[in-house]
């Protein structure tokens, strides 16, 4: 499947900010599965400072200081990606999440790959006893690894109420937990919270989804912003696999993939820090249209300028 992806990212301040030095991860890359043929990023105010580099997991960053005067700092990307079918598999066949487990406590793979980063506490993963008690029943002896894995996604789906006003970017895993309610970055932390409390390696994926379902189908939750979903180890054999918790989704075409890493705060579109007082606003814009397979435009088209209504938000809340 192939998509033009356009996002326009833009804050707004109450007083003039005179020095600000961002870190910005909106430009996807390719990775197994994903290619990006084209992409563009620009930002106004124009910056005294650019560098662009990738982390440890292989995303995408650009540095950015900015040393104009401005009241409204803003990030327009547009990258054309192309997006290959998740293979088949059999949730019933593969190790069991013991094998899994054990296979990730003998691994001496410190690549970017390795399942080894994902099974430890992170910054915004929290190991929580009732969240891995939650999840535990999902796990019972022997069960393989990946037909678990779906149930807990299909159990956070169920059992929790998508509610864009209940939390922000701040709040902790096991608070989204006790109110069963949240957005797609606390269902992807919950769930990764209760996997790693069991020892199983989980990743936390940033990226976009498709902005117009298919014919027939339903229009998917977070398609108007950055989304986030978990991508779980299942062995050698499987390896990765999306899940969608927030859907009950096992990730294909109608994920794009932005950035990955332990937590949100290994792959939060924009941070850094400015000089200034007073509130902020913050508003995001994303367009994720499908290119038919012929006769698409060769060139990329610029990201639009229309941004969607503003939040009091200092950092995007995904999903």
């Amino acid at each position: 499947m192939k998509y033009d992806i356009h996002q326009t990212t833009a804050y707004i301040y109450a007083s003039p900010v005179p020095v600000a030095r961002h870190i910005v991860r909106m430009v996807p890359v390719s990775r197994p599965g994903q290619r990006v043929t084209d992409s563009h990023i620009s930002v106004d105010p124009e910056p005294a400072e650019w560098v662009e580099t990738r982390d440890f997991f292989g995303n995408q960053v650009a540095h950015i200081r900015l040393e104009t005067a401005h009241t409204r700092f803003t990030v327009r990307t547009s990258a054309r990606v192309e997006v290959d079918p998740s293979p088949e598999c059999d949730p019933a066949s593969g190790p069991s999440w013991e094998e899994v487990r054990e296979a990730v406590g003998d691994s001496e793979d410190l690549s970017p790959l390795s399942p080894v980063h994902h099974i430890y506490p992170s910054p915004a993963v929290v190991l929580k006893t009732p969240i891995t008690d939650w999840t535990r029943k999902s796990f019972p002896a022997g069960r393989p690894m990946l037909a678990a894995s779906i149930e807990l996604m299909r159990r956070i789906y169920a059992d929790f109420a998508y509610d864009s006003r209940a939390t922000d970017v701040s709040t902790p895993a096991i608070e989204a937990f006790e109110m069963r309610r949240g957005v797609c970055q606390d269902f992807a932390h919950i769930m990764i919270t209760g996997l790693r409390g069991l020892g199983l390696p989980a990743a936390y994926v940033s990226g976009f989804l498709r902005t117009e379902p298919p014919p027939g189908k339903e229009r998917l939750q977070g398609a108007d912003a950055t989304h986030a979903w978990v991508s779980v180890w299942c062995g050698e054999e499987i390896g990765w696999v999306g899940l969608d918790p927030t859907n009950a989704l096992v990730v294909s075409t109608d994920h794009v993939v932005l950035a990955v890493g332990r937590d949100y705060t290994d792959v939060a579109p924009i941070g850094g820090v400015l000089v200034g007082s007073g509130r902020q606003k913050l508003s995001v814009a994303v367009d994720v249209i499908p290119m038919p397979e012929e006769g698409a435009p060769a060139k990329l088209r610029p990201a639009p300028a229309d941004e969607a209504d503003a939040v009091d938000d200092a950092t995007e809340n995904p999903g």
